[in-house]
Parts: C-alpha cells; sequence; structure tokens
C-alpha cells in the first residue's frame, strides 16, 4: 500500500504541477498583454505630450498676436481721438464761418435807403449797386483762405 500511496501522491504532484503550468501559460498571456497596453499607452502619452507642446507654442503665438493687436488698436484709438478733436475744432470754426457768412447775406438783403432819395420821393428804393457790392464781397469773402486751409 505504500507504493500505492507514493504513486497517488507523486500524481497529484505531476497534476498539481500541470494545472501550475497552465496558471503560468495564463499568467504569460496577461503580462504580453498587458505589455503591449502598456506600449500603445506610452505611444499614447507621448502623442499627448508632443500635442500639448504644441497648444503651448500656439497658445504664446496668440498671446503674441493679441498683444501686438491691443497696441495697434490702441494707437489707432488715440489718432481716432485727435481727428475726432480735430473735427469738431473745424465744425465749430464752420459754424463760426456760416454763422458770419449768414449775417453778411442778411444785411445785403436788406433794402438800403440813399438819404437824398428818401427826400425826393415818398417810396423807398434800394440801392442797386451797394447790395451788389455787398454780395461780390460775401462771395470773395467765402472763397479766401486762411493759411490754415480754413476758410476765413
Amino acid at each position: 500500500m505504500s507504493h500505492l500511496l507514493g504513486v497517488a501522491i507523486e500524481s497529484l504532484v505531476a497534476f498539481l504541477l500541470i494545472l501550475t503550468i497552465g496558471y503560468c501559460m495564463l499568467l504569460n498571456k496577461r503580462l504580453k498583454r498587458l505589455k503591449a497596453d502598456e506600449s500603445s499607452l506610452k505611444a499614447t502619452i507621448a502623442e499627448l505630450i508632443t500635442a500639448a507642446e504644441i497648444a503651448e507654442r500656439a497658445i504664446g503665438g496668440l498671446k503674441l498676436t493679441v498683444r501686438e493687436t491691443n497696441e495697434n488698436l490702441n494707437a489707432q484709438l488715440t489718432a481716432a481721438g485727435q481727428i475726432s478733436i480735430q473735427l469738431k475744432k473745424q465744425l465749430a470754426e464752420g459754424d463760426n464761418v456760416v454763422r458770419r457768412l449768414s449775417k453778411i447775406v442778411a444785411s445785403a438783403a436788406r433794402p438800403s435807403v440813399e438819404p437824398a432819395a428818401v427826400e425826393a420821393e415818398a417810396p423807398t428804393k434800394p440801392v442797386v449797386s451797394s447790395a451788389r457790392a455787398i454780395a461780390d464781397a460775401a462771395q470773395a469773402f467765402s472763397e479766401r483762405k486762411r493759411a490754415n486751409g480754413l476758410a476765413a
């Protein structure tokens, strides 16, 4: 019986060794798959790092572009403000010129009466030659230019 017990124990050991070898083969397959996943994961991480570096450079370029655009816009806004002030001054001067011209035209349109004509006839007659002279003077006045280019 001792012989039978020895064969049974050795058979059990052999069976356990076969189970161990099978389990080791299964673990080996899983480790290979894990290694393959690890290498693909490393490749994915490397691609992500490259994409992050490209994005950082792009962000740096965009920041530079924003800074340059901001400076350019500030310069243009300053220039526009100065032009606006100049236009306001020129409009005020233009209004002044128009007021003065309208006063000249209004005074030219009023009929003027010569004192000798008042004594000679009861109805007053406007003097055409003096009105014409005033209108010509107003026309010459409006065509004259100031030294800085504005009408006088």
